[in-house]
């Protein structure tokens, strides 16, 4: 789906508050969620960051976790990882779960 920069600004700016309300939400000492210039930053208690923001010139989602990193394109419906197929707040959750070693689930409403 071709994004008009405008619409694009829209939904990742939107996506990415949602997700660091969502994540703010879940109170948890281990984990901070920061969002500053359309880039939102997990720190765990550890010293690890996972980063996920948006790239304009692309119109992606980008996101970095440990050694990995995707980047998500916008189907009209949701994020999907262009390497994986994979919807971006599922892959958020899998990847926090694993990080925090309980099942972490991110309300998207």
């Amino acid at each position: 789906m071709e994004l008009s920069e405008a619409k694009f600004e829209g939904i990742a700016d939107a996506t990415l508050e949602k997700m660091v309300e969502t994540v703010s939400d879940l109170e948890d000492d281990a984990l901070e969620a920061d969002l500053e210039s359309g880039v939102l930053t997990l720190r765990f208690d550890d010293g690890v960051k996972y980063v996920i923001n948006s790239h304009r010139a692309a119109r992606q989602i980008w996101m970095a976790a440990g050694a990995s990193a995707w980047h998500f394109d916008y189907d009209g419906e949701a994020w999907i990882s262009t390497k994986t197929g994979e919807e971006l707040w599922s892959l958020v959750e899998h990847h926090m779960s694993k990080k925090l070693g309980r099942n972490v689930q991110l309300l998207r409403t």
